[in-house]
């Protein structure tokens, strides 16, 4: 049996994406398990949930259960012209639930990249997160939205903050009907209708989709976001990810949050989108830092069943002995069987739930 052998599924993917972020230059970053409760108060629109675990110190000052990883990240970044913070993590978030109102412990493991962000750092970024989902299974599909068209969009549309967040919501949810309704209820033109609900259909790869919104005229801020986008696109053309990558524009999020690129990620056999993240400078300069910030986070504790090795037996070789057989005795017949590349569990009697595949009982 050899090191990779002993690892459970997760503990290999954690280990093969470390080694794929250290390769592209990403530091390792490590945070404690709570901070001050006023730092997350202060940025409370950006956290998942809305509630933070809380609790008093022996000092009586007010701690929280750290609910995010990238506001201390942001937080601790370094500014410097033209540099980048580059940091990778495997950290568990600690949250309430929105349905069950549960505590949850939710384990994770991404990257982040923060400061004068260009078209490279942004490929760069996309490109680790399809190779990410690469390297958890061949069966995945890395999906990528731009909020910024869909906030141009919406901006030559109408000012009416309520009408925007129902037509995000049913952006989200894909529901042409719902947005047809919404559209008639607020006085949308049905020009406007139209290209909202042709923004819903687009759904394909980088190239078709690309060509479709370069024919949409809309507004100058459309074609910027646009232009990115497909950059960008054209960039992942030479990875070996690409055939893996869609543009889907109801991958959508919160607009306080993220203000370009949104990223989801989906590994067959799971039902939930195991990776999520995209670009998020509003963040960066509500914490008072310059420049942007963008990278995304992988929900570890979703991968554990997936691909999960079907082994017939816990343990090789189940040796028992008696209370009267020679300590030295057992011991160099447990060296013996590890020397075979076996795994032997030692046991005074047969454990009830332990598997085994040969049984060898010592006499004295």
């Amino acid at each position: 049996m050899n090191f990779e052998q002993c690892l459970k599924n997760e503990e290999k993917i954690l280990f093969n994406l470390r080694y794929l972020y250290t390769k592209y230059g990403y530091l390792p970053f490590k945070m404690s398990k709570f901070e001050e409760y006023d730092f997350y108060a202060r940025n409370k629109e950006f956290l998942v949930s809305d509630s933070v675990i809380t609790f008093t110190d022996t000092h009586g000052k007010l701690l929280a259960l750290k609910p995010d990883v990238t506001l201390s990240i942001i937080k601790n970044a370094t500014e410097e012209k033209g540099a980048k913070n580059k940091v990778y993590y495997n950290e568990n978030v600690y949250r309430v639930s929105g349905s069950t109102r549960e505590y949850k412990e939710i384990m994770q493991a991404g990257l982040e990249c923060i400061g004068d962000l260009d078209l490279y750092d942004m490929y760069e970024v996309v490109s680790l997160s399809a190779k990410s989902l690469a390297l958890i299974s061949k069966d995945y599909v890395l999906e990528i939205s731009h909020m910024g068209i869909l906030s141009a969009l919406l901006d030559t549309v109408t000012t009416n903050s309520e009408f925007k967040s129902l037509v995000v919501d049913c952006v989200k949810k894909k529901s042409e009907h719902e947005l047809r309704e919404c559209c008639e209820k607020f006085g949308a033109s049905k020009e406007a209708t139209e290209m909202l609900t042709d923004l819903i259909k687009l759904y394909g790869t980088p190239s078709d989709v690309c060509d479709k919104l370069k024919k949409m005229k809309v507004s100058p801020e459309f074609d910027l976001a646009t232009e990115e986008l497909c950059q960008l696109c054209q960039l992942l053309e030479s990875t070996e990810e690409y055939k893996s990558i869609r543009l889907d524009f109801s991958i959508v999020s919160d607009m306080n949050y993220y203000n370009g690129i949104v990223l989801a990620g989906y590994i067959n056999g799971v039902c939930e989108c195991v990776l999520f993240g995209g670009r998020y400078d509003k963040l960066v300069s509500k914490m008072g830092k310059n420049g942007g910030g963008v990278g995304f986070a992988i929900y570890t504790d979703l991968l554990a069943s997936l691909n999960k090795d079907e082994k017939e037996y816990d343990v090789d070789v189940l040796l028992t002995y008696k209370p009267s057989t020679p300590v030295t005795k057992v011991q160099k017949t447990v060296e013996k069987i590890v020397a075979q590349g076996k795994t032997v569990s030692v046991q005074a009697s047969i454990p009830k739930s332990l598997r085994y595949k040969e049984l060898k009982e010592m006499e004295d």
